[in-house]
C-alpha cells in the first residue's frame, strides 16, 4: 500500500490516473475516495481540486446508473478531510461524520426507496415469528409504530456503512501519508482518540432517544454509534499499544468483528462510554507515574 501512495504523489498525472481509474471502477470507489484524501490532505484543497473534479465524472455516470455510492463517498470522505486538515480533532471529524450520516440517509432514502420499501414488506412478515410471544402483547399502536421505524432504522444502517466506509477511506488516506512524511504519527493520533463525556452521552441519547422522538429520527440510531464503535476501536488499539493488552487481542478482535458484528460492535460502543466516564489510558498513566521521580529514588 506504501508503494501506491509513493505512485500517486509521484506526480499529478499519476494521482489523477488513481483517483479517476479507481472512481471508474465500481468495487475499488473507496480505493479513490482514499487517494483523494491523501491528495488533499497532503496538497492542500486548491491544488488537490484539479485532481479530484476529474474523479466526479466517473462518480457522475455511476449516479446516473442509479449507484451513488461512489459518489457520496467521495464527497464525504474529502469533506471530512477538509475538516482534518483545517487543523480539526479526531473527535471533531468523527462527530461531523454523524452529520454526514445523515446527508446520506436521505440521498439513500430517495434513491433506493423502492428497495427499502420491499425490504420493509419482508420484515413485517418476518416479525410475528421473530419476535414470538413479545409481538403477540404488543398492542396496536405499538405495532404501527414498530412498523414506522423499520424504514428509517433500515435506512439508517445504509446510511452508517457509508459512513464507516467513508471514515476508513479518510483514515487511509491519513495513514499514507504519515507513512510518507510523517511515520508513526497516524498511530498516535488514533490512538489518543477519546471522546469526551459529555459528547459521548449526547450520541448515546440520540441512539436511545430518536426512535421516540420521531420515527424518522430512528436513523439516528446506528448513525450515533458509529463515532462510538470508533473510539472504542482506539481505545483497545491505545492499551496495545502501552502494552497493557497482548497484540493477539486486536487480532482476534478483527477476525470476530467480522463473524459476529452483531456482538463485538455492541461492545465497542459500550468500551467508547466507559472510557468517556474512566478513561482508561489516563488512570493507567497516572499509576504508572504516581510518586516522586516516578517511583525511583
Amino acid at each position: 500500500m506504501r508503494a501506491l501512495a509513493e505512485f500517486i504523489m509521484r506526480g499529478r498525472m499519476q494521482a489523477t490516473l488513481v483517483v479517476v481509474g479507481c472512481a471508474a471502477l465500481p468495487l475499488l470507489f473507496w480505493l479513490s475516495a482514499a487517494a483523494g484524501c491523501l491528495v488533499l490532505l497532503r496538497r492542500g484543497l486548491s491544488d488537490a481540486a484539479g485532481i479530484l473534479v476529474w474523479a466526479l465524472l466517473p462518480a457522475l455516470v455511476w449516479w446516473y446508473f442509479g449507484e451513488p455510492r461512489t459518489l457520496l463517498v467521495l464527497l464525504g470522505s474529502l469533506g471530512l478531510a477538509l475538516l482534518l486538515r483545517a487543523g480539526q480533532s479526531w473527535t471533531r471529524v468523527l462527530l461531523c461524520s454523524v452529520v454526514l450520516g445523515l446527508v446520506y440517509g436521505l440521498v439513500l432514502g430517495a434513491v433506493f426507496r423502492e428497495f427499502i420499501e420491499a425490504l420493509v414488506g419482508e420484515l413485517q412478515k418476518l416479525l410475528p415469528q421473530a419476535l414470538g410471544e413479545l409481538h403477540r402483547q404488543l398492542s396496536v399502536d405499538e405495532r404501527a409504530h414498530l412498523d414506522a421505524l423499520l424504514a428509517p432504522v433500515l435506512t439508517g444502517l445504509l446510511a452508517a456503512v457509508l459512513q464507516i466506509v467513508s471514515l476508513l477511506c479518510l483514515m487511509l488516506g491519513r495513514y499514507w501519508q504519515a507513512a510518507l512524511y510523517n511515520p508513526g504519527g497516524f498511530g498516535r493520533e488514533f490512538r489518543a482518540l477519546r471522546l469526551p463525556s459529555a459528547l459521548a452521552m449526547l450520541l448515546l441519547v440520540g441512539m436511545l432517544l430518536g426512535p421516540n422522538l420521531g420515527s424518522q429520527l430512528a436513523m439516528l440510531t446506528p448513525l450515533c454509534s458509529v463515532p462510538l464503535a470508533f473510539a472504542g476501536l482506539a481505545l483497545l488499539h491505545g492499551l496495545v499499544a502501552e502494552g497493557r493488552l497482548g497484540r493477539f487481542w486486536l487480532v482476534g478482535l478483527y477476525v470476530t468483528l467480522l463473524l459476529f458484528m452483531q456482538l463485538i460492535y455492541p461492545l465497542l460502543v459500550v468500551l467508547a462510554i466507559v472510557d468517556s466516564l474512566i478513561d482508561f489510558r489516563g488512570r493507567l498513566a497516572r499509576k504508572n507515574g504516581a510518586g516522586p521521580a516516578n517511583g525511583e529514588g
